[in-house]
C-alpha cells in the first residue's frame, strides 16, 4: 500500500466529516428572512385616519415632527454603570473606587439640574453583542440572528428598511463621521461622511480624535439633520486594556467632555441620544450575552422640556431597539417596516399641557402607529416564511384587533376618561411585547432533516474511522481498489442531484451535493470493503474490544451534552488528562515495566512477536509521569475563567506586558519571556545535536543553526516594543511603528524560509564520499543488479544504512593509494522525527507572536509535556519485531487531550467574546484594508494554534517509540549459520536502526500511518459529534446559543484545522520519505558500480 493512497484516503474521510459539518450547520444554525418591503408616508401602517398627523405642516408623516434635528453619539461598549456615580452600591459598605465610576459626571450634573430635559436609561442589547448585529438592530429595530456574528468584519450592506434610508428618502441632511463599518452598512447613503478604520483594537485615539476634529466645526456649520458620531475609544480600551485600567478612566473622561461640548452646541429643535451599542465582561470583550455585555448606557436630552416628570431613583429598562420607533415618530419619520421595537411612551406626553388624558391620549396613539406597523410586518413575514407559531399568531392577531377597536372607539367617545386610555395602552404594550418575544422564540428557525443528515454523517463518518483503523491491520488488507470506485459513486451522485434540482428549478446547494457525494461514496465503500473482505470475519472480531480507553472517550463524548461540562471543560480537561497518565503508570506496572527488568509477555504498541527487556527502569517511568503531572498543573495556572463563573478570576499573566503599570514587574516578566524563548531554541538545537543532525551541511540544518537565533531575536525584539511602545519618546515614535511591522514579518518570513528548505531538502544527514580503505567494514547481502522495484529498494536500504554506519565508525581515512569509494551518513535514524520536530518549531514561532508575551511560558511547556509524554509511552518498549505497527489508543487520545488542554493554556474559551481579536494587526498595525481573509487567517492561527501544532506533531507518536531505541546499547552479536556478515575486529557495540526500521516493510508501515491517521480523526470526530447531537437534542435549552452552538462552531473549526495539519504533518512524513528512497538509491547504483565494496 503506498503512501499518497494514504494521505487520500484520510482526505476523503476528512471530505465526509466537513460534510457532515456543513449539513448539519446548515440546519443548526439561526436564519431570518429579510424583508425589502419599505415604510413610506403614503402609505399609513394600517386602516383608518391618522389623528395626530397635522395634513398642513411641512414634513409631516404618520406623526408630527417633535424635533427637526438630531445629535446621535454612539460611544461604543459604553457600559450601563460606566454611565453611574462613584459611589457603593452596597448599603453599609465603604464606596468602591472604580476607574470607570463617576468620569461621566455631566449626565448626573444635567439629570439633576434639569431633570425634565434628560433621562438615563439602562438598555438591554439583544444577543449577540457584536457591533455590526448592534448597528443592524440601532437601525431596523429588528432582532439578530446567530449566523450574523460570523459577518461581524465582512459587514454587507442592509436591505432592509432602517432609520438611515428613512432620513435619506425624506431629504434630510445626514452627516457621519467614526468607525468605518457604517460604510459598507449604509453605502451612499451619508450626504458627508468623516470614515476611520476600526478593527485595530490596539488604537485608541485615531478614531476619536478624528471624529473630534470634525464634530464641532460640523455641528456650528449647521449644514446637518442628523449627526451620527460613532466612537471607538472606550470599545478598544476595554479590548486592549480592560475596564478596570487607568486608561479607561482617560477615556471615558474624554467622552464626557465631548458630551459637554455637544450639549453647549445644541438648539431648541435637536434631540441628543448618547448611546452604548452592548456593553463589555470583566476582561473588556463582548460577543455574548452575559449581563454585563447586553446592559449598556442610553440618555436622552433636549434644550427644551421632554418629559412631565422627573426621572425615577433608579434608571428604567428598555430594549435597545425600542429607541428605533421612538425616533422615528419623534423626527416625523415612518417607522421601519420590519421594526418589532416598542416606543418608549414617556417621550410623548404632552409637557405643556397639565391635563392627564392629554399626555395619555398622545401616547396611546404612538403605540397604536407602532402597533399597527408591527401587525403589519407580521402579517407580511408570516406570509413569506411561516416560520412564525401560528397559535401564537393567531392569539397575537386577536388582541391587537381588540386593543385597535378598544382605541377607535375612544378616538370617537367625546369623554375619553384616564382609566379606558391606560387600557388601551397596556392593550397595545402587550401585543407589542408579545410579539418581540414570540420572534425571539419562533427565528430559532431549525431544519431537522439537515441536522438529522448532518449527524448521521457524522456517526457514519465515526465507524468508517474505528472499522478501518482495526481492519488495517489484518493480513489481506489494501486500500487502493476500495477507494477509486467509491470516489466515482460520490461523483455519479453529485451528477445526478445537480441534474433533479437543475430540471425541478431548484435552487442548487453546494451544501447538499457535497452531503450527497460524501453519502453515496461511504455507503458504496463499506458495502464494498464488507462484501470483498469484512464478511469473512465476524463483526465483534472487527471492533476494538471495550478498554479503558473507549471508556474514558464515551464519558467525554457523553458529558459534552452537560452546559456545566462545556463551561468547566478546562479544568475537566486537566483532569481526564492527569487521570490518563496515571493509567499509563498503571499499565506500565501491570505489564511489569515499573519492576526489575524481566521477559514480557504482554506486547506494546501492538508488535506480534515477544517482547524484550525493558529500556528504562521503573524509577525513569516514574519520573516522566511526576513531571508530565507537574507540567500540566503548570499549564493550568494560565487559564481564562468562564463567565458563568464570577467567582473564578482569571489568570493576570494572560494579558498583554504592555498593560502592566509596573516597569519592575514588566521588566522582570519579559526576561521570563525572552528566557523561554531562548530555552525552547537550545531545547531543540540541543535535541538535534544529540542525534547527529547538526552535523549535516544542508540548508534545513543550517537555517536550524543560524535561523532559529534570528527569529528568536526578532521576536525578543517585537516584544520589547510592543510593550513599551506607548513610553517611547516622540522623536522615535516612527522607527518604533516602523519597527512594529517590519519584525514580525520578518520573523514569520524566516519561519516561511525555513519550511521551504525543508521541503526542499527534508533529510538531514551527513554524506561524503571519500577514497580510502576502512579499517572495518560490512559486506552486504548479495544483491543481483539494480533494483526494479520500490520492494527492492525497501529490501537493500537497511543493509546500506547499516553499512554506512559502520564506515562512519571507521573514521574514514585517506590512502595514499587509490581506494574504492566509500560513503559515511551520521545519524539517518531519526530523519522522520528531525524533519517533524524542525517543522513543529519554525511553525511555533510565528503563532507565539500572535500570542502576549507570557503565553511563550505556554508554548515552552507545551513542548515539555511533548517530550515526556512521547517519553513515557515510549519506555520500557522493546523494537525487535518487524511488524504490524500499531499506535495504542491511550497515546492518541493522551495527544488530542494535550491540544485541548493547550487550547485554554493559552487563554481562549469556546465563546466569542474571549477572541484574540488582537492578533488580526501583529505586523499590521494599520489594519488590513479592505482584505477580510488575512485578519481571518491571523485570528483563527491564534485560536487554533494546538491544534495545529499538535496535528502536524501527531507522526511522532508513531516514530518515537524507534527513537527510544538508540538509548539502549546493545552488542552485535554473529548469528548461527549467516555467512553474509563479515566483521573486522572484536564485538563492538551496534547502532540500533531506530526509525529506518520502519523500512523494512513498507506496507506495515503505510499501515501504521493510516491508523494514527484514523485514531486521530476519530477521537476528534468523536467530540464534534457530541458537540453536534447536544445541540440538536438541547436545541431549545435555555443555554443553546450561549454555550452549546459557540462550543460545536469551535470544535467543528478545530477538526478542520487539526485535520489540515495532521494532512501537513503526514505530507512532510512522505516528502521525507521519497528523499531517503531518492538519496538511497544514489547509494544502490555507487554500490552496483563497485561491487567489491
Amino acid at each position: 500500500m503506498q503512501k499518497i493512497s494514504v494521505l487520500l484516503f484520510l482526505v476523503w474521510v476528512s471530505f465526509l466529516f466537513y460534510a457532515g459539518i456543513a449539513l448539519f450547520t446548515s440546519g443548526f444554525l439561526l436564519t431570518r428572512l429579510e424583508l425589502t418591503n419599505h415604510s413610506s408616508c403614503q402609505e399609513p401602517p394600517g386602516p383608518g385616519p391618522l389623528p395626530w398627523r397635522r395634513q398642513g405642516e411641512p414634513g409631516a408623516c404618520w406623526m408630527a415632527a417633535r424635533f427637526s434635528r438630531v445629535v446621535l453619539v454612539l460611544i461604543d461598549a459604553l457600559r450601563f454603570d460606566f454611565a453611574q456615580p462613584q459611589r457603593s452600591h452596597i448599603p453599609g459598605k465603604p464606596s468602591v473606587s472604580l476607574p470607570f465610576l463617576g468620569k461621566l459626571g455631566s449626565l448626573q450634573r444635567i439629570l439633576e439640574i434639569q431633570p425634565h430635559h434628560a433621562r438615563l436609561y439602562q438598555s438591554k442589547a439583544d444577543p449577540p453583542t457584536t457591533t455590526m448585529q448592534r448597528l443592524k438592530a440601532l437601525t431596523t429595530g429588528s432582532l439578530p440572528t446567530f449566523i450574523d456574528a460570523g459577518s461581524n468584519f465582512a459587514s454587507y450592506a442592509i436591505v432592509e428598511d432602517n432609520l438611515i434610508k428613512q432620513l435619506s428618502n425624506a431629504g434630510r441632511r445626514v452627516v457621519f463621521m467614526g468607525d468605518d463599518t457604517w460604510k459598507d452598512l449604509f453605502p451612499g447613503a451619508f450626504s458627508q461622511a468623516f470614515f476611520f478604520p476600526s478593527f485595530n483594537v490596539r488604537d485608541l485615539h485615531t478614531v476619536d480624535n478624528g471624529i473630534l476634529e470634525h464634530l464641532y466645526p460640523t455641528m456650528d456649520s449647521g449644514e446637518w439633520d442628523a449627526l451620527i458620531a460613532h466612537f471607538l475609544g472606550v470599545d478598544h480600551c476595554g479590548h486592549k486594556h480592560g475596564p478596570h485600567h487607568p486608561e479607561m478612566a482617560k477615556k471615558l473622561s474624554q467622552m464626557d467632555q465631548v458630551i459637554q461640548g455637544v450639549v453647549e452646541r445644541l438648539e431648541n429643535d435637536t434631540l441628543l441620544v448618547v448611546i452604548g451599542d452592548h456593553g463589555m465582561t470583566k476582561s473588556g470583550d463582548h460577543g455574548g450575552d452575559s449581563e454585563l455585555e447586553i446592559s449598556a448606557a442610553l440618555f436622552l436630552y433636549s434644550p427644551t422640556a421632554l418629559f412631565r416628570r422627573a426621572p425615577p431613583e433608579e434608571p428604567e429598562v428598555v430594549p435597545q431597539i425600542n429607541l428605533v420607533p421612538t425616533l422615528a415618530l419623534l423626527l416625523g419619520l415612518p417607522i421601519p417596516f420590519g421594526n418589532i421595537g416598542e416606543v418608549m411612551t414617556e417621550l410623548f406626553s404632552e409637557v405643556e399641557d397639565f391635563q392627564p388624558h392629554s399626555s395619555a391620549l398622545a401616547q396611546a396613539s404612538a403605540l397604536h402607529l407602532n402597533a399597527q406597523q408591527v401587525s403589519r410586518f407580521l402579517h407580511t413575514y408570516s406570509a413569506a416564511a411561516q416560520d412564525l407559531q401560528v397559535e401564537e399568531l393567531h392569539r397575537l392577531h386577536n388582541l391587537f384587533s381588540k386593543a385597535s377597536a378598544d382605541y377607535q372607539r375612544l378616538l370617537q367617545s367625546p369623554q375619553r376618561a384616564e382609566a379606558a386610555l391606560q387600557t388601551v395602552i397596556a392593550e397595545l404594550q402587550q401585543f407589542l411585547r408579545g410579539v418581540r418575544a414570540m420572534c425571539i422564540d419562533s427565528w430559532a428557525r431549525f431544519s431537522l432533516v439537515r441536522m438529522a443528515g448532518g449527524a448521521a454523517l457524522l456517526a457514519a463518518g465515526c465507524f468508517l474511522c474505528l472499522l478501518i483503523s482495526q481492519w488495517a491491520t489484518s493480513p489481506g488488507f489494501y486500500l487502493r481498489p476500495l477507494l477509486l470506485v467509491p470516489m466515482a459513486w460520490g461523483l455519479a451522485g453529485v451528477v445526478v442531484c445537480g441534474g433533479l434540482l437543475a430540471t425541478t428549478e431548484l435552487k442548487l446547494d453546494p451544501v447538499v451535493l457535497g452531503a450527497v457525494a460524501a453519502m453515496g461514496s461511504l455507503l458504496h465503500f463499506l458495502w464494498k470493503a464488507w462484501a470483498g473482505w469484512g464478511s469473512k470475519r465476524s463483526l465483534t472480531a472487527l471492533l476494538p474490544t471495550p478498554g479503558p480507553i473507549l471508556f474514558l472517550l464515551l464519558i467525554r463524548f457523553a458529558a459534552f451534552f452537560s452546559d456545566s461540562f462545556v463551561v468547566a471543560e478546562a479544568r475537566a480537561t486537566r483532569f481526564l488528562l492527569c487521570s490518563l497518565i496515571l493509567l499509563l503508570l498503571a499499565q506500565l506496572h501491570w505489564e511489569g515495566k515499573l519492576l526489575p527488568p524481566k521477559l514480557l509477555t504482554v506486547p506494546r504498541l501492538g508488535f506480534s512477536s515477544p517482547a524484550g527487556p525493558p529500556q528504562h527502569n521503573g524509577m525513569y517511568a516514574l519520573g516522566l509521569g511526576v513531571g508530565l503531572l507537574l507540567c500540566i498543573r503548570l499549564a493550568g495556572l494560565f487559564h481564562r475563567c468562564p463567565e458563568e463563573t464570577p467567582a473564578c478570576h482569571s489568570s493576570p499573566w494572560l494579558s498583554p506586558l504592555a498593560s502592566m503599570v509596573g516597569g519592575r514587574a514588566k521588566n522582570l516578566w519579559y526576561g521570563a519571556c525572552v528566557g523561554a524563548l531562548v530555552a525552547l531554541s537550545a531545547a531543540v538545537r540541543l535535541w538535534l545535536h544529540h542525534y547527529g543532525n547538526l552535523k549535516s551541511p544542508e540548508p534545513p540544518v543550517l537555517f536550524v543553526r543560524w535561523g532559529l537565533p534570528l527569529m528568536v531575536l526578532g521576536t525578543a525584539a517585537y516584544w520589547a516594543l510592543a510593550s513599551g511602545a506607548d513610553e517611547a519618546p516622540p522623536r522615535l515614535q516612527a522607527l518604533v511603528a516602523g519597527a512594529s511591522v517590519v519584525l514580525p514579518r520578518a520573523v514569520a518570513a524566516l519561519a516561511a524560509s525555513g519550511l521551504l528548505l525543508l521541503l526542499w531538502r527534508p533529510v538531514t544527514v551527513l554524506a561524503k564520499a571519500t577514497m580510502g580503505v576502512p579499517r572495518t567494514r560490512t559486506v552486504l547481502t548479495p544483491f543481483s543488479g539494480l533494483p526494479t522495484s520500490q520492494a527492492d529498494l525497501d529490501y537493500v536500504v537497511p543493509q546500506i544504512y547499516r553499512h554506512m554506519q559502520e564506515e562512519f565508525r571507521g573514521r574514514l581515512e585517506r590512502t595514499k593509494c587509490q581506494g574504492p569509494l566509500t560513503s559515511a551518513a551520521c545519524r539517518l535514524g531519526n530523519v522522520y522525527s528531525a524533519a517533524i520536530v524542525t517543522a513543529l518549531t519554525l511553525l511555533a514561532f510565528p503563532l507565539l507572536l500572535l500570542h502576549a508575551e507570557r503565553i511563550s511560558l505556554v508554548f515552552l511547556l507545551l513542548f515539555l509535556q511533548s517530550f515526556l509524554l512521547l517519553h513515557l509511552l515510549a519506555a520500557g518498549i522493546p523494537i525487535s519485531a518487524p511488524g504490524p505497527f500499531t499506535v495504542p489508543w491511550q497515546a492518541v487520545s493522551a495527544w488530542a487531550l494535550m491540544a485541548t488542554q493547550t487550547f485554554y493554556s493559552t487563554g481562549h474559551q469556546p465563546v466569542f467574546p474571549t477572541i484574540h481579536w488582537h492578533a488580526a494587526f501583529v505586523g499590521f498595525p494599520e489594519g488590513h484594508g479592505s482584505s477580510t481573509w488575512l485578519p481571518a487567517l491571523l485570528v483563527g492561527a491564534n485560536t487554533f494554534a494546538s491544534h495545529l501544532l499538535f496535528a502536524v506533531g501527531c507522526p511522532l507518536l508513531l516514530f518515537w517509540p524507534f527513537l527510544c531505541e538508540s538509548q539502549g546499547s546493545q552488542k552485535r552479536r554473529k548469528p548461527p549459520g549467516n555467512e553474509a556478515e563479515a566483521r573486522v575486529g572484536p564485538e563492538e557495540e551496534e547502532e540500533p536502526l531506530m526509525e529506518m526500521r520502519l523500512r523494512n516493510t513498507p506496507h506495515h508501515f503505510s499501515v501504521a500511518l493510516l491508523q494514527l491517521g484514523l485514531k486521530y480523526i476519530f477521537v476528534l470526530s468523536i467530540q464534534i459529534l457530541a458537540c453536534a447531537l447536544a445541540a440538536s437534542i438541547l436545541r431549545r435549552h435555555l443555554m443553546v446559543w450561549k454555550v452549546f452552538a459557540p462550543k460545536f462552531i469551535f470544535e467543528a473549526m478545530g477538526f478542520i484545522v487539526s485535520s489540515v495539519g495532521l494532512f501537513l504533518g503526514l505530507s512532510l512524513v512522505m516528502r521525507v520519505d521519497g528523499a531517503v528512497s531518492s538519496w538511497s538509491q544514489q547509494l544502490v547504483l555507487a554500490q552496483h558500480r563497485y561491487p567489491w565494496l
